[in-house]
């Protein structure tokens, strides 16, 4: 292990590279209509610039975490950053909407190797009273530039071309590179006798691609359109095989991890993370339109109104971080995913004259409540980790919780779309669709506070009594 001083500056050059990631989430939805008019895209081309993007971090995140615990994560991790670089360059000087979606690929592949290898980077580098700190530090830098992506990308675009939003990323990426070559340590955790899961891999990769695909598109193509009803079957029978797959397997180190997933802590704590996801993604989905549409902001205005949400996030995570030694997680979560839930439903009482002022606070109050309940189950799953499950164990908190965005957004974009229907409709049917989308994430956010409740450690220390027990067991 690192000195104490090196192993924080590993933290934040590979936290760099997860807000890099973050902005990118994002920042696309700001220079569309820039990109449409250049590339001379349709409308289909401009939703596979994201749904690229997406597919590619379905398939990839789980593998990649076990390739961090069998080959090193240092390594892989400069590997991932050289790519995610030039992914974004190349997404810059695209000349066609076919080389901006292969683009969009590369920058995909470069994100899902990144993300686990900086989570599993908690677990490996730092003690478990340590950690929660540390997991401070990565969820910050993860969702914090999500809702900054908007206002960089407005920024940017009030002065220069649209590909400039890819651009930025290029000396933030060289920045971490050198931080990762000079302070994450190196090395492995696993033996390298033990094999490769090749079948688990694909079974994984395939079955969460059509799960993803099937799912972006059902909205579109109708629930009923014999693809997605074949992608969302394939995707079920394709993971319930790699599930009995992983089972069965010896000798290999497991995309799925069986002996991770019996932990109460980190099983829960993701299924947590997953559904907060879910709930808060539909705020994602239709703040910005609703800035856009309803009240006329343009993109930069709309970035610098997601303002109240971030701080909200920021102090939560804070005030988590220092009582949370004191604080078991169940009724952190709990109370954080009810402050979702009651600020969800204030703002699904909006109506067509209701201007920012009430905006802010409601999305103020959600940003509280998910930035409690993010820390307190990302670390409980990540505290209940050993070091040698780093990497699977990062990889599917991440996986998941990226299924449960992706989820959030089909069903609650649905919900919208079911009252609004696009360009040229009344804006008082998208306040409408967006107050029954933000209805259905009530619903997700108390049972996010239900699952907590009973299930999430109510003792602190819990979780690490569960990491001790399997490395026993080990």
């Amino acid at each position: 292990m690192t000195e104490p001083s090196g192993r924080w500056w590993a933290l934040g050059a590979t936290a760099l590279s997860l807000l890099v990631v973050g902005l990118d989430m994002t920042v696309l939805n700001v220079a569309l209509p820039d990109i449409a008019t250049d590339l001379h895209a349709s409308t289909s081309q401009l939703q596979w610039f994201a749904d690229s993007y997406l597919l590619v971090l379905a398939a990839v995140l789980l593998p990649a975490g076990m390739l961090g615990d069998r080959m090193g994560r240092k390594g892989l991790t400069i590997g991932a950053l050289l790519i995610f670089a030039a992914g974004s360059l190349w997404c810059a000087y695209a000349d066609s909407p076919a080389s901006l979606i292969a683009a969009r690929c590369v920058l995909g592949l470069g994100a899902a190797t990144l993300i686990p290898l900086a989570m599993s980077a908690v677990v490996v580098m730092f003690e478990p009273h340590e950690r929660p700190k540390a997991v401070l530090v990565m969820s910050l830098s993860t969702m914090v530039g999500l809702p900054l992506g908007p206002i960089v990308g407005g920024a940017l675009l009030q002065s220069f071309w649209w590909g400039s939003v890819f651009v930025v990323n290029v000396p933030v990426i060289a920045l971490a590179l050198v931080a990762v070559a000079r302070f994450l340590p190196s090395g492995r955790v696993e033996q390298e006798s033990r094999g490769f899961d090749g079948p688990g891999v694909v079974l994984a990769a395939t079955g969460l691609v059509a799960l993803t695909y099937g799912v972006i598109e059902g909205p579109n193509r109708g629930w009923t359109d014999p693809v997605i009803l074949g992608c969302l079957a394939g995707s079920l029978l394709l993971l319930a095989a790699f599930l009995v797959w992983e089972r069965r397997l010896t000798g290999a180190i497991p995309v799925f991890d069986y002996a991770v997933w019996a932990l109460p802590a980190f099983r829960w704590g993701s299924i947590t993370a997953t559904v907060a996801s879910m709930s808060l993604f539909g705020v994602f989905f239709t703040l910005p339109q609703y800035y856009r549409l309803v009240l006329g902001a343009d993109a930069l205005g709309t970035g610098l109104r997601t303002l109240p949400m971030v701080i909200g996030m920021l102090v939560a995570m804070q005030l988590s971080n220092r009582f949370g030694s004191r604080v078991p997680a169940a009724p952190l979560a709990a109370v954080g995913s009810l402050l979702v839930a009651a600020g969800m439903a204030y703002g699904a009482t909006t109506g067509l004259d209701d201007g920012f002022g009430r905006a802010s606070v409601w999305t103020a109050v959600v940003g509280l409540g998910f930035g409690a309940a993010l820390f307190a189950a990302q670390t409980a799953a990540l505290v209940s980790l050993p070091r040698t499950r780093a990497g699977v164990g990062s990889a599917l908190v991440q996986t998941l919780r990226q299924v449960g965005s992706v989820l959030g957004v089909a069903v609650l974009g649905a919900a919208l779309n079911a009252r609004y229907s696009g360009v040229g409709d009344s804006p008082e049917h998208f306040v409408e669709g967006m107050d029954l989308a933000l209805w259905i994430s009530v619903g997700v956010a108390i049972l996010g506070a239900a699952i907590a409740a009973v299930k999430l450690p109510r003792k602190p220390h819990e979780a690490e009594s569960e990491r001790v027990d399997l490395a026993r067991a080990a």
